[in-house]
């Protein structure tokens, strides 16, 4: 009896299905790739956000779910610097919502954790909004919303680097040096961040 030609049918599909699954990861790769080109820092932009989309996060494919995409990075990164820093200065500086406690005796490390908190919401306020309805692009509304994203990117920007700035005094070398790898960082993906924002408006 001849074979039916079903299964050669049903393994041609399979191949073809396995061929576009395989494509989606290195097109999506080559998405981040070139967007980043446009950034300060080209090759932390790469790495940070491959390793978004390998945590199981859906790839981004358009600026805007990019830009987001850098947001939520270094927002988390910003999280975790922010409590890398807590606790070199020891406890009883955090309120019960995790953030630092204002008045709470001021020193340069301690106002760093201040800085890295408030960046950490202006970071998720940021992604929060580009996540959201911002309208139509081109719009008036939408040029609205994607300026609030700019400011409150910019302002956890400002942050970060506030907190840099105060460790020149009043830090020994030891602990200055552990809070500056873990805030460079965070300084690095935030602008990148900022820059794949501001790609968003500029018609790319």
């Amino acid at each position: 009896m001849p074979r039916s030609g079903a299964p050669p049918l049903l393994a041609a599909l399979l191949v073809a299905f396995a061929a576009a699954a395989a494509g989606a990861p290195a097109a999506a790769t080559d998405f981040i790739r070139k967007s980043c080109r446009e950034t300060q820092y080209p090759s932390v932009c790469v790495q940070s956000l491959s390793s978004y989309g390998a945590a199981g996060n859906s790839p981004p494919r358009s600026p805007q779910e990019l830009a987001r995409a850098a947001l939520s990075v270094s927002a988390d990164r910003a999280k975790s610097a922010s409590a890398y820093v807590g606790r070199l200065v020891g406890p009883g500086l955090r309120g019960s919502a995790g953030g630092a406690k204002k008045g709470s005796g001021s020193s340069p490390a301690r106002d760093c954790v201040e800085n890295m908190a408030d960046s950490v919401g202006h970071l998720r306020d940021a992604a929060k909004e580009l996540g959201g309805n911002m309208g139509r692009a081109g719009t008036p509304a939408f040029r609205w919303h994607l300026s609030n994203v700019q400011t409150w990117c910019s302002a956890a920007l400002t942050d970060e680097n506030t907190c840099l700035d105060g460790l020149s005094r009043g830090v020994d070398a030891r602990t200055r040096a552990a809070i500056r790898s873990k805030v460079v960082d965070v300084v690095q993906v935030t602008s990148n961040a900022l820059a794949l924002v501001n790609r968003v408006g500029s018609g790319h």
